[in-house]
């Protein structure tokens, strides 16, 4: 009989949770467990990497500065850090809309500054930023099935009979849900007050 050694592979240890941020250890282990995720919640706000460093950077700042407001019974680490770069994020938002010219010293002219240059309107992106926040919360206040009909034909704009099959329903159902979803929606939005 022959044996056969089973060749294992091992996976890095992920990071210890960090219990706070008392000390520079801890602030750098919170920063490998969550500063990835914080980053990519930030780009997909403003839209801008450079930005996006920069406010998880100042988010991690601002954390440790303050480390002594967090408190374990009210919330955990992860959604402390991700209310600080909620408003950080914010922060910055509101002052690139303030301070325009900043972002051409730094950046090559985009769309919105060149409208800005032509005197056209151009539409504050903190308001898009809240907006967002706003449909995705009054999302997740609406049953499953008409979550994800809307998602799908109106947010990712697939074709109703694409969606209707990989969801293994006739496309009347599809449309039905969806009709059905958006009043649900517009009522969620009502209840959280939001002007349409």
């Amino acid at each position: 009989m022959t044996e056969t050694s089973a060749t294992t592979t091992t996976r890095p240890a992920a990071p210890p949770v960090p219990a706070g941020l008392r000390d520079e250890d801890e602030v750098h282990a919170a920063y490998l467990l969550y500063g990835p995720q914080i980053y990519r919640f930030v780009l997909r706000g403003l839209d801008d990497a450079g930005a996006a460093q920069d406010v998880t950077q100042e988010t991690f700042l601002k954390a440790w500065r303050r480390a002594d407001l967090f408190d374990p019974s009210l919330s955990s680490l992860r959604s402390w850090l991700f209310g600080i770069a909620r408003h950080t994020m914010i922060d910055h938002a509101r002052a690139a809309s303030v301070r325009p010219w900043q972002t051409r010293l730094v950046d090559p002219p985009t769309a919105q500054v060149a409208a800005q240059v032509a005197g056209e309107t151009v539409p504050d992106p903190t308001e898009r930023l809240v907006g967002s926040w706003v449909v995705e919360e009054a999302l997740r206040r609406i049953s499953e099935h008409h979550r994800v009909a809307i998602v799908e034909t109106h947010l990712r704009e697939r074709p109703h009979d694409e969606v209707a099959a990989d969801l293994g329903v006739p496309v009347g159902t599809l449309r039905s849900r969806v009709f059905y979803g958006l009043k649900a929606l517009r009522a969620a939005m009502d209840e959280m007050g939001v002007d349409r």
